[in-house]
């Protein structure tokens, strides 16, 4: 007889959960608190980003969500763009972290270091005035995360038959019965994916743990004009002190200490800045990162303009014209794990912690830890 599930949290971790579930199969139910997911996962560039992840295991699990990621958009008719990325180097420092990187690097992953006339070819909306090249990557690709992980959830129902409880919190646990007021459910095992609401369900867990709370602020540019298009995502040298993938590069602590002399009130506020495109040809480009427990609800118009003006250094535009402006709060871990996973009971477990890293590595992750339990 085929086990069942109860999944809490209809975000990418929980649908990820479920999808490794229902592969293995697995009768899966899963419980959103809102009427479609409105969390951290849809507040997002859409970049699935294997070069952020060191060269490893965490790279090998990015690829594996590339990979499923692509399966899941092919056979859903999902949006998606195999754009890569580049980075951008405006000063030889930066220009030396590249090269160190390819390589280090050139034998595992399809990445180069690329003059500033072949970047050119490759995307129109770079600036050149400076450019003395450029690091490409092939890997990355972007969704629109805001209609994607809907169309994940209705593929999910299609194919495999998960059953999807919407405008349902879920207030106790106690295995193998889950509680939404008076109303229960039964399941052989549960998986709470939730996010940083499992505080709520454990809050001596929660308070226990090295945890802390991460709020992003997002902006979004309006639909180039006449179907023009980037090209690859866009990042500038900012982005490589903020990725573990780039601590391969001997040459990037002297770096950091340059931007931490030049770059002091971005990097205060967790600023480093990229451009992503969506299908529409609007733009997606941000971000910042503040920590703490809690956050005030108010975003900060500086923290915009940082963010907008460091772009300028590196991207050029059709349209500049601002559409949306929002943030995004998400868990984090604060003692260098990648992720949170406890068993919290037999039969009861936590799949939190992923940082900013979601779009990237759950589904990768949630594969192997279901493939690894099953």
């Amino acid at each position: 007889m085929n086990k069942n599930a109860i999944v809490i949290g209809a975000g990418i971790v929980g649908l990820a959960t479920s999808r490794a579930l229902a592969m293995r199969g697995y009768k899966v139910t899963v419980f959103e608190r809102n009427e479609r997911a409105v969390g951290a996962s849809i507040r997002n560039f859409g970049m699935i980003w294997p070069i952020g992840q060191a060269t490893g295991p965490m790279y090998e699990r990015a690829m594996l969500s590339r990979s499923i990621w692509k399966t899941i958009c092919t056979e859903a008719k999902i949006w998606h763009d195999e754009v890569g990325s580049f980075h951008l180097a405006y000063h030889d420092d930066e220009l030396q972290v590249i090269e160190e990187y390819v390589a280090a690097n050139k034998q595992y992953r399809d990445c180069a270091l690329l003059t500033p006339a072949e970047a050119l070819a490759k995307s129109p909306a770079i600036k050149t005035e400076g450019l003395k090249g450029a690091l490409w990557s092939g890997e990355e690709m972007i969704i629109e995360s805001r209609e994607a992980v809907g169309q994940v959830a209705q593929y999910l129902a299609d194919k495999f038959g998960v059953e999807f409880h919407w405008n349902t919190a879920i207030s106790r646990i106690e295995h193998p019965k889950v509680y939404s007021g008076k109303t229960t459910w039964e399941a052989d095992e549960i998986y709470i994916c939730s996010g940083a609401d499992f505080e709520t369900l454990y809050p001596e867990l929660f308070a226990e743990t090295k945890i802390t709370k991460c709020k992003l602020q997002m902006m979004r540019l309006v639909s180039q004009p006449d179907g023009w298009r980037i090209g690859p995502s866009l990042c500038g040298g900012l982005s490589m002190i903020h990725y573990p993938g780039f601590q391969v590069a001997p040459s990037l602590p002297a770096l950091r200490k340059r931007y931490e002399e030049e770059y002091a009130t971005h990097l205060k506020w967790g600023i480093h800045v990229m451009a992503s495109q969506n299908g529409n040809g609007e733009l997606t480009i941000g971000d910042s990162h503040e920590y703490g427990l809690v956050h005030d609800p108010f975003d900060k118009a500086f923290i915009n303009d940082l963010i907008t003006g460091y772009l300028h250094t590196f991207a050029n535009f059709k349209d500049w014209k601002l559409l949306q402006s929002w943030h995004g709060i998400l868990p984090r871990m604060t003692n260098g794990a990648t992720e949170l996973i406890v068993d919290i009971e037999p039969g009861v477990t936590i799949i939190n912690g992923l940082g900013g890293n979601g779009m990237t590595l759950s589904l990768g992750l949630c594969e192997q830890t279901i493939a690894a339990r099953s």
